[in-house]
């Protein structure tokens, strides 16, 4: 299977937006996120690179996998990490290495860069596939445990 990564641009808007709201629905228990809260969102990545920045996996220009990369500065690094987020490969597609692609794009990125350090995520305690998917792939979670507060 040849898989091509490309960035996300505009007109790949709703499909991601799509696979967004799969992913937290699948993920996360049954969570069903307001499809047009999520578009507003993607578009609002696009419309300020600062936010962060989209990558697709294409197999035969079909998209079939996506996630974001969000910039984080590290003073200890002096430079940025990227974490990882909205992972989401089509059902039809896994177990093909689409995430493998994508991921591998990364760390190709923060090797050649001088102002990436690395790559980060966060996965839910229960994704055991996730979890050992980032494991195979030489990524650890050993150093730190994530905490959270959000409004609402």
């Amino acid at each position: 299977m040849n898989i091509k990564i490309r960035p996300g641009l505009l007109f790949d808007i709703q499909t991601i937006a799509d696979y967004q709201v799969k992913m937290a629905f699948e993920t996360e228990n049954g969570l069903k996120l307001d499809p047009p809260t999520v578009e507003k969102g993607v578009t609002a990545v696009m419309d300020d690179p600062s936010k962060g920045k989209y990558w697709l996996a294409e197999v035969d220009g079909q998209v079939v996998g996506c996630l974001l990369t969000v910039p984080e500065w590290s003073d200890w690094r002096n430079g940025n990490v990227l974490w990882i987020h909205s992972v989401y490969v089509h059902p039809d597609f896994r177990k093909y290495g689409v995430y493998k692609a994508l991921y591998s794009h990364l760390k190709t990125m923060v090797q050649e860069s001088p102002d990436l350090r690395g790559l980060r995520l966060y996965v839910d305690k229960t994704n055991m596939k996730a979890q050992d998917v980032y494991k195979k792939l030489g990524m650890t979670d050993e150093h730190y445990h994530l905490y959270e507060w959000m409004k609402g």
